[in-house]
């Protein structure tokens, strides 16, 4: 890559890194291409999207978007680094890589950024572990109005009874 390139290259990654709601930085290495492919595929189909970046050129991007400085320590930019961005659900993502990374074993979180909060691997490990959005939302419904059908039925069960003794039957 020329100088010229690396510079555009590195503006426009600072760009992307400034309207990401969440960003995560993956180590894939060991990960065959067909696989990269495949997960490409995924991470698409929740809007989000893998870039694999050489480690000086990521780190110029994340001084530039003023970014935690945790997340470009030279500890964690080693080795093989993808970045892995959504601009959507800023959760969906890290779930679709915690699926992946179950069956193929690779890739590993490194850390990221989840709505502007730092996180390490466990966090970022925990996260995928959650349910998505809409069942979590249903959850919370569900637990928010079962009093009310409690209540519904209780109350339902007296009328039952009443209604039964005096019918006579």
């Amino acid at each position: 890559m020329k100088k010229a390139e690396k510079i555009f290259f590195v503006e426009n990654l600072t760009e992307e890194l400034k309207k990401a709601k969440s960003f995560v930085l993956v180590n894939f290495a060991g990960l065959s291409v067909k696989a990269q492919q495949e997960l490409k595929r995924r991470l698409k189909d929740v809007g989000s999207k893998m870039l694999v970046v050489k480690n000086t050129l990521l780190k110029r991007a994340a001084e530039n978007a003023k970014l935690n400085a945790e997340v470009v320590k030279n500890e964690i930019l080693q080795g093989q680094t993808a970045l892995v961005i959504s601009g959507e659900d800023p959760v969906a993502f890290i779930q679709v890589l915690g699926n992946f990374t179950k069956e193929y074993e690779t890739p590993t979180f490194k850390v990221g950024v989840v709505e502007g909060v730092f996180q390490n691997p466990e966090a970022l490990a925990k996260l995928s572990t959650l349910p998505g959005r809409d069942v979590l939302l249903g959850q919370l419904l569900g637990a928010l109005t079962a009093p009310g059908y409690g209540l519904v039925g209780t109350l339902k069960g007296n009328l039952q009874k009443l209604v039964y003794v005096l019918g006579g039957r």
